[in-house]
């Protein structure tokens, strides 16, 4: 439980009580009695605080990575699913799932040498240890304490992904892992991905990170640069900007937009699940990150439908 969590739970108990058990004593009241009465007001402030943090938003998708066999069942599944597509798309010389690539109108790809390119945070490295800190921490995300979980370079490998990337390897097919982590991120997520096994081979950069070049904030700027030196056979991410620009858009403008591209969705795309965190929830909320913990629960309430649709 955080400081502040039972600073407010305490103040809390305060209000509620309108402090009657501290006025109802008189001038020549025993001490004790009045510290018993101020314990008992900080063991209620205590309890409250503890519920609100078991209560905390990321507890069940936290616990749901961490424990749930159909987590680890649905990301072997995705992988193994990834490698027939590797397959099917190095034996078609037109197959590509780069929508840069595909939108030329022109096959000017097809002799480009095969790579696939991977998303890195929950779908190559699993980091719901950090999640379950925040939890534990009745914390919030923030800039810093997730740079000093990247820098610990403790990130499990995501079930699947170390065998799809090996195999990707030795079929000869470049692996390109392009991830938001920050450029000075770079060292510590390369060191992280060799230390479990994953192949990092340049040629001339397999970890593209946001911000290492000029105008590589976005991920559509990266994947065209990779789009310009390779045939890119498969994206892979846990997150809807894995795959297409503009992302970040409203609830039903996100559905209208991945309905559009079916075709790829299980053949050049392969999508990770991640119910911690992603572009899915910022929708909810319309992006407004500065939005306070509780307004942020009152719009998600607000998407629930407890009828089925029309």
């Amino acid at each position: 439980m955080s400081r502040r969590a039972a600073w407010f739970a305490f103040a809390f108990v305060l209000a509620l009580t309108g402090c009657q058990t501290l006025r109802s004593g008189s001038p020549t009241e025993d001490p004790s009695a009045l510290r018993a009465r101020i314990d008992s007001l900080e063991a209620r402030a205590d309890r409250l605080a503890r519920t609100a943090t078991l209560r905390n938003p990321l507890l069940n998708s936290t616990l749901w990575t961490q424990t749930a066999v159909e987590y680890e069942g649905t990301t072997r599944q995705a992988y193994r699913m990834a490698e027939i597509m590797m397959r099917r798309a190095l034996a078609d010389s037109l197959w590509t799932a780069s929508l840069e690539q595909a939108n030329r109108g022109s096959d000017t790809y097809s002799d480009k040498p095969p790579a696939v390119v991977l998303d890195v945070d929950e779908t190559v490295l699993d980091n719901s240890p950090y999640q379950a800190r925040l939890v534990r921490d009745d914390a919030a995300y923030s800039a810093e304490s997730w740079a000093n979980w990247v820098r610990e370079e403790q990130a499990a490998p995501v079930p699947g992904a170390r065998a799809f990337t090996q195999a990707a390897t030795a079929q000869g097919v470049q692996v390109i892992y392009l991830t938001n982590r920050d450029a000075s991120l770079e060292a510590a997520t390369r060191t992280n991905l060799r230390n479990l096994g994953f192949p990092v081979d340049d040629a001339p950069d397999a970890v593209l990170t946001q911000g290492e070049r000029e105008g590589w904030t976005p991920k559509a700027a990266r994947r065209r640069w990779v789009a310009e030196r390779y045939r890119i056979l498969l994206l892979v991410g846990d997150n809807f900007g894995d795959f297409v620009a503009a992302a970040d858009t409203s609830v039903s403008a996100r559905r209208v937009k991945a309905r559009s591209f079916r075709k790829y969705w299980g053949t050049r795309w392969i999508v990770l699940p991640n119910p911690q965190y992603g572009s899915w929830e910022a929708a909810l909320y319309d992006f407004e990150y500065g939005l306070p913990p509780r307004s942020r629960l009152e719009a998600k309430h607000e998407h629930l439908t407890p009828k089925r649709p029309q």
